[in-house]
């Protein structure tokens, strides 16, 4: 196999580990700390900001892609986050949390999905009009706004659960 084969293969591999790895981890149930539920959304917008900081300002289309894509992420995370399973032992106040099988098959579907067009759009940014970095940057919205929005959807319901109301409830 040629070192271009090989490469290929990789790129291939990469995200269906990816996939089973996020199926496995989303099958058992797992303990959920809500005071440590900022952590990855944190580090997530740091490096949205990081990576923007460095690059001039989008084009207008593209600005408007990426506001249209960071929306589209938003709602399959809010949606992800209230398919998400959120248990409350009443002894111990401990919360758990499991994804449930639909949620599982939208973030596979997803990366399988994100691979593909990342690939197509890859090969044909010249007729798209677009560059490889603006494509790199709709992904990181993307995953941005589905990541912080499902953490903020679940740590609203786990709130909720524990008693510690953010308002009215819905």
């Amino acid at each position: 196999m040629s070192p271009e084969g090989a490469q290929g293969a990789w790129a291939y591999l990469v995200p269906l580990i990816a996939i089973v790895v996020i199926l496995l981890r989303g099958v058992r149930t797992r303990v959920l700390r809500i005071e440590r539920m900022w952590i990855t959304p944190a580090l997530i917008l740091l490096a949205v900001v990081l990576t923007f900081a460095v690059q001039p300002p989008p084009r207008l289309p593209v600005l408007v892609a990426e506001t249209f894509v960071l929306g589209m992420g938003a709602g399959m995370g809010w949606w992800r986050g209230r398919t998400t399973e959120i248990k409350i032992d009443p002894e111990t106040h401990a919360l758990t949390s499991k994804a449930s099988p639909l949620g599982m098959a939208l973030i596979a579907g997803i990366f399988l999905l994100r691979f593909s067009f990342r690939d197509y759009a890859l090969g044909h940014a010249g007729e798209l009009r677009v560059t490889p970095v603006e494509i790199a940057d709709v992904f990181l919205l993307f995953a941005a706004g589905l990541v912080c929005t499902q953490r903020l959807e679940m740590w609203i319901r786990a709130r909720r659960l524990l008693g510690g109301t953010l308002g009215p409830p819905p």
